[in-house]
């Protein structure tokens, strides 16, 4: 089977986040059951406009914003070519059930942008894009099979009308620790993300200010980038540590290290970063909201907050590190839960999907 699939960035792009590594890991475990895949996605600085990466063909066309037009010409031009198309929507969808006909679509949505809006456009569009644009746009999609992350997703779907709805949750980049690891000496909190609006980074921060008036040998890890991170340095809050981008081997030492991650989003689609620092035996403290509260099992691998602010989420953060047995308890649950993921069991699922075999949902998954 000759499979299309269009996402608006690749795993080598600067942007590229959680999304990206779900379309990466499952597309090139399919190229090993026999699939031929092809990645469409956007150009991005100093890249290769054509090249296969694990086995998966990848074509870049446009920018962020025009990369869905330039999927339609391509669409037009060399649809015969493919047996199936998956269309993965990062807010704005390639709207490929308006003008493919001929050929099955599978849609991939990993969360409604929903609040998004707010934070990551301006006035007008944010308001444009919240009360109108997001459920216009996914009306097209309603009546073709939709794989999404998290049962959170799922019920957000449903609620627009979706019916044929699967839900394959992410797997894992990083073999589980057989046991949880010594700490750090000292408490040690970690915010890791991208450093943007919508992953609220200043709660985090705002929650640690806090925390180190009450354990003052408390310190903070901060790991990741974006536009957002010297507006962040210019808090000058002692014993916080900016690291950037880091490779994955130093972001899983750091991760076994800290004691917990606090992980105040907006929304996730599922929140991978999560169930990484799980598989290194760090807990998180979350928002209640979608995504977090379908990989943080609350009172159990982690903490699900329901007053999404600082303050509370500090208030959990020094009880939880004032109570080493709880911890550890948290610690070594999320521990258990990340060894049910992996990618394997991802694309099997998927494949499930593509041949029309799939009978199973998240909980089944995850059993």
């Amino acid at each position: 089977m000759h499979i299309l699939w269009f996402n608006w960035r690749d795993i080598l792009n600067p942007e590229a986040g959680g999304a990206e590594v779900f379309t990466h890991e499952v597309m090139k475990r399919l190229t090993k059951r026999g699939y031929h895949m092809t990645l469409f996605t956007s150009r991005f600085k100093r890249c290769q406009l054509n090249e296969n990466i694990d086995g998966v063909d990848i074509i870049r066309e446009g920018n962020k914003y025009t990369v869905y037009k330039q999927a339609k010409n391509y669409l037009k031009t060399y649809k015969h070519h493919y047996d199936l198309i998956i269309d993965e929507i990062n807010t704005r969808p390639f709207f490929t059930p308006k003008f493919v006909k001929e050929k099955q679509v599978i849609a991939l949505i990993h969360q409604l942008a929903r609040e998004f809006w707010f934070y990551e456009t301006r006035f007008p569009l944010n308001y444009i894009g919240y009360h109108y644009l997001e459920k216009k746009w996914l009306s097209n999609y309603k009546d073709i099979i939709t794989l999404t992350v998290s049962n959170s997703t799922k019920m957000d779907l449903e609620e627009l009308g979706f019916k044929k709805l699967f839900v394959v949750p992410p797997g894992l980049n990083v073999t589980p620790l057989s046991t949880v690891k010594e700490k750090e000496a000292d408490p040690t909190v970690a915010f890791i993300g991208r450093l943007k609006r919508a992953k609220l980074p200043h709660h985090a921060l705002q929650a640690f200010s806090i925390i180190k008036r009450e354990i003052p040998d408390a310190k903070m890890w901060v790991i990741g980038d974006g536009y957002l991170r010297e507006k962040l340095k210019s808090f000058k809050i002692k014993d916080v540590t900016f690291f950037g981008h880091v490779s994955n081997e130093k972001k899983y030492k750091l991760l076994s290290r800290a004691h917990i991650i606090l992980t105040p989003a907006v929304r996730e689609g599922w929140g991978l970063i999560v169930t990484e620092a799980n598989a290194m035996g760090t807990p998180a403290i979350g928002y209640d909201v979608h995504g977090l509260r379908d990989s943080i099992r609350h009172d159990e691998t982690g903490i699900t907050i329901k007053e999404r602010s600082p303050g509370a989420m500090a208030q959990q953060a020094i009880l939880l590190l004032r109570d080493p047995n709880r911890l550890y308890r948290y610690s070594t649950n999320a521990l258990e839960f990340s060894k049910q993921f992996s990618w394997d069991k991802t694309a099997s699922s998927f494949h499930k999907v593509l041949s029309n075999q799939f009978e199973t949902d998240a909980d089944a998954i995850l059993s």
